[in-house]
């Protein structure tokens, strides 16, 4: 990793866009600090700062801080991201998104647009709620049609600029800029979070306790890292022969190829729906005052809470992580099931004379295609449930209240990687053109 980066520092090219995706990095620190005009935002800290669920937390870790400090980014990314996922998933359901989405490039530039239509939108409805809803209570000192207007059209504009940000990144920069944005954001409240492991675990300690524990947490994170990588990067190489044909007068043919299926074929994206739908009870009760631990909704609260999961005071708690499990892996094969399509790989396959060895084309190849699929998904949500609950147990049982957790790690090692690959590639590129000019 850091001879790549040493060797793309060498060239002029790479060094510039590195140095364009730094400064947009800068402008969105910039942007989380920037107060929304007219806002109390002492208030909306305090009440922040009483709410007992992780639901807030997950979102402001994802927000890196903005969502808390109620700047003109505080809806950060989430937006732009929900867009994309409700357009992905209506490309299977509607077939004119589906045509469209085949229609190469032309067809891709129109979802992008439709995306940023849609992105806009939930961002307006998303700052309209918030402004209601935390505008008369105290947010907006003296609230009147113009105030909450001011806010509505800072917190959309600030959402549209970050998507604006990410696309620019992603055109002039280095990697996914959308992807990047959303590091950055993360990776900004991970200092503290370190801080408050030191505090709790290290600070005031014995030299042979704090030494231990410090030693724990590292290695806690390294190995939560290299099992982020490890499912990262494996994948089962289905091997496939073409056979030989005769084209005019020569035969063509019989190479091999394979198709190689990712272990974690999803993503982080069933660890991100299987949190978001837990956490929305959670939000629309806090809105009600109910907490945790009171009657039994308290109690359903509770379980829905990752913060109250390996509690040992609370151990009923702890069965709402059955159903976050649950989530994991059926999003996991739902996810996989809408982007990889069987039939489709199977019968253009077939058209182009190409088979699996041992295996017949057509439904038998499709039936196997099938088979490792859903075992390899199996096996990534496994993975996935492992390491996201690493962080979760540590929370519960120790009491260690941080807000990165193993989807934070998931995001930023992934984003991470795919930065790396795609800098090798431009320098691959390079190299290629550098010897055909010569």
């Amino acid at each position: 990793m850091l001879e790549t980066l040493k060797n793309a520092f060498r060239i002029k090219e790479i060094r510039t866009k590195l140095f364009f995706t730094f400064c947009m990095m800068v402008v969105i620190r910039f942007g989380s600090q920037l107060p929304v005009p007219g806002v109390n935002r002492n208030y909306f800290s305090q009440w922040f700062a009483n709410q007992s669920n992780d639901a807030f937390n997950f979102f402001s870790a994802f927000t890196g801080g903005s969502f808390e400090r109620f700047s003109v980014f505080a809806l950060s990314i989430t937006p732009y991201i929900t867009s994309s996922i409700i357009i992905q998933l209506l490309t299977i359901a509607i077939p004119a998104l589906e045509e469209m989405h085949k229609d190469g490039e032309d067809g891709r530039k129109k979802i992008t647009a439709l995306t940023r239509y849609v992105t806009v939108g939930l961002a307006l409805m998303e700052s309209i709620a918030m402004t209601v809803g935390f505008g008369r209570s105290g947010l907006i000192p003296n609230m009147n049609f113009l105030k909450g207007l001011t806010v509505v059209v800072a917190l959309t504009a600030g959402s549209a600029f970050l998507m604006w940000i990410g696309e620019r990144i992603t055109e002039k920069g280095v990697g996914n800029g959308i992807s990047i944005v959303l590091m950055i954001n993360i990776l900004s409240s991970i200092p503290s979070d370190f801080v408050t492991l030191f505090e709790m675990f290290v600070k005031g300690k014995t030299l042979a306790h704090g030494a231990l524990a410090a030693i724990i947490i590292v290695a806690v994170v390294l190995v939560t890292i290299v099992l982020v990588i490890v499912l990262n990067d494996a994948q089962r190489k289905i091997p496939v022969q073409y056979a030989k044909k005769m084209q005019g007068r020569k035969m063509v043919g019989g190479q091999s190829t394979f198709i190689p299926l990712k272990v974690n074929t999803a993503g982080v994206i069933p660890v991100i729906f299987a949190s978001s739908l837990m956490s929305i009870p959670q939000i629309v009760m806090s809105f009600t005052g109910k907490t945790a631990g009171t009657g039994i909704g308290g109690t359903i609260l509770g379980m829905l809470s990752q913060n109250n999961w390996f509690n040992p005071s609370h151990p009923v708690y702890s069965i709402g992580l059955m159903l976050y499990i649950a989530l994991i892996i059926f999003f996991a094969y739902f996810y996989t099931s809408i982007t990889f399509n069987p039939i489709e790989v199977a019968d253009n396959m077939k058209k182009q004379g190409g088979f699996i060895p041992g295996i017949r084309p057509g439904k038998p190849t499709q039936d196997y295609l099938n088979k490792v699929l859903g075992n390899l998904v199996f096996i990534g949500a496994a993975g996935l449930i492992i390491v996201v609950l690493v962080p979760i147990f540590f929370n519960g049982w120790f009491g260690a209240r941080v807000s990165f957790g193993g989807t934070s790690i998931i995001i930023i090692v992934g984003v991470v990687l795919e930065t790396l690959k795609q800098i090798e590639s431009q320098m691959l590129v390079r190299n290629y053109r550098g010897f055909l000019s010569e």
